[in-house]
């Protein structure tokens, strides 16, 4: 007989055979939340329970390619060293039977509780013939959860223009005496729309509109929608799929971004300004949101995207989250910085002021694959400036990050980073200040690039050489490194 236990025992098993030899891989990452063997993606349950932060993700735990959906889970008491626990939720009844798939996490009781959707294939086209419906499971310590006998919660999307395939990831908050979720959804003619929904106790929910919806490139479908508010405003945070490139913008296979704008809860309409990505990069989607006990609005999303290449498969893992990421609005637009807390993780500071750059130049004690470095270059009279990453000269490896003062433009090179997919991904920059602020972590797989203060962020995967560590500065003229710091990194997760 399939019980929920019995399949959440296989799970863990199967992990447990992997996670040794998988933690010593070369590309295995030292400060990011990644599954400790086989799949991971979107995360899910990010929240802050009995004085910790819990998060939760979408979990493969038989392959290390996506597969039928299981919840893995990790905590932390400060954002940077996570513990990993067991997996959370396993697909064992008749409407989650093909998996649990992404949700939210919300506190009601005492009681930590789970809002999924269960995802049942139905013989035909897997984009088409599929019934998704909404879950709830529960658990008194936040580790071990049960199913409720209520299930599903939500069990048809609503009457009228909603596509009856598609209808998944809620994520719930509490505003007054209610609890309200939303619905990533589709047209009947898929163009991309969220759903609103209210509760009084979790378990009824009331369907009182469609909240917001695609016009013109706006994507087929909107994946993993996150409502929050922020300063007087609300944000909608959500991921469409289907968008067309527009300039420098949506050269993803698929976007994550957000508006912001006015809720009005008797109606459920959001009046909301235009889309923004939240995320420049190649590697960045399914981001989720939570509020700590700090009153800060923390941002983690998946560090990885759809049908990309991903060389850690073949030694049995793939998939990262990106660091923690505080968001704050500033003139009506988002600005994302990594949390505070990583600091923990900074060994000795090498320290450079005022150095001059007029070719190629490295620093001495300024490389690693496992590092923070916190820049502000005056480009003086350069056009073109900027840095090479995790650089190999006997193989002609290097990430780099190019500043074109003329286009006002910065762009994140991967063609010849190693292995795994290539390109470039380029985004607008505010240069009129004569200076720009770089905050970068990297670590053994990924780079993570904070611009400005925040203003943009440019995240990547990259699988270089062990030997690829150097970092070198060019400029076509000549500029200044106003200052430098760079700390080595410990590893935090195990």
């Amino acid at each position: 007989m399939i019980t929920h236990q019995t399949e959440l025992e296989k799970a863990n098993i199967e992990i447990n055979k992997l996670k040794e030899r998988v933690s010593q891989h070369q590309w295995n990452l030292h400060y990011h939340v990644m599954p400790q063997a086989n799949w991971m993606n979107d995360p899910n349950g990010f929240s802050f329970y009995k004085g910790e932060y819990h998060l939760f993700y979408q979990h493969h735990p038989f392959n290390s390619k996506w597969g039928p959906m299981y919840w893995g889970h990790v905590k932390s008491k400060d954002l940077v060293h996570w513990e990993h626990l067991p997996i959370a939720l396993a697909p064992s009844e008749d409407y989650d039977k093909d998996g649990c798939f992404s949700g939210s996490a919300i506190e009601k009781d005492g009681k930590l509780y789970l809002m999924y959707t269960g995802n049942v294939w139905i013989d035909g086209k897997l984009d088409e013939d599929l019934k998704q419906v909404q879950a709830l499971a529960v658990s008194d310590d936040g580790i071990h959860f049960e199913k409720l006998k209520e299930n599903p919660v939500i069990s048809v999307p609503p009457k009228g223009d909603v596509n009856t395939f598609h209808f998944r990831d809620p994520k719930i908050w509490k505003h007054n005496d209610h609890y309200y979720c939303v619905l990533g959804s589709k047209t009947k003619a898929n163009k991309g729309q969220v759903l609103l929904y209210r509760s009084e106790n979790l378990i009824n929910w009331d369907f009182i509109s469609v909240m917001a919806k695609g016009e013109g490139n706006f994507g087929f479908m909107w994946e993993c929608p996150d409502l929050f508010e922020l300063d007087g405003n609300e944000v909608l945070v959500m991921s469409p799929q289907g968008m067309n490139p527009e300039a420098n913008n949506y050269h993803n296979l698929h976007q994550a971004g957000y508006v912001v704008g006015q809720l009005d809860y008797q109606t459920g309409e959001l009046k909301h300004e235009s889309f923004h990505l939240l995320d420049n990069g190649f590697d960045f989607y399914a981001p989720q949101t939570m509020l700590d006990d700090k009153g800060r609005r923390i941002l983690i999303a998946w560090m990885d995207m759809w049908e990309n290449d991903m060389p850690t498969q073949e030694f049995n893992y793939a998939g990262a989250m990106t660091i923690p990421r505080v968001v704050t609005l500033q003139d009506g637009q988002l600005f994302t910085n990594p949390a505070p807390e990583l600091m923990k993780l900074r060994g000795e500071e090498v320290q450079y002021k005022g150095e001059i750059v007029e070719t190629d130049k490295r620093l001495d004690g300024i490389q690693g694959d496992c590092i923070e470095l916190k820049i502000v270059i005056e480009f003086q009279d350069a056009i073109e400036f900027g840095l090479k990453l995790r650089v190999d000269e006997a193989t002609g490896q290097e990430t780099v990050l190019r500043f074109d003062r003329q286009g006002g433009t910065v762009s994140l090179d991967r063609n010849q980073s190693g292995n795994g997919p290539s390109g470039v991904r380029t985004t607008e920059v505010d240069m009129t200040k004569g200076k720009v602020h770089l905050h970068v972590f990297i670590d053994k797989s990924s780079v993570e690039v904070f611009i400005n203060e925040g203003e943009k962020v440019m995240t990547a995967r990259i699988y270089p050489s062990e030997q690829a560590k150097e970092i070198l500065f060019f400029t076509d003229i000549s500029m200044k490194i106003e200052s430098l710091s760079k700390w080595d990194l410990k590893r935090a997760i195990k």
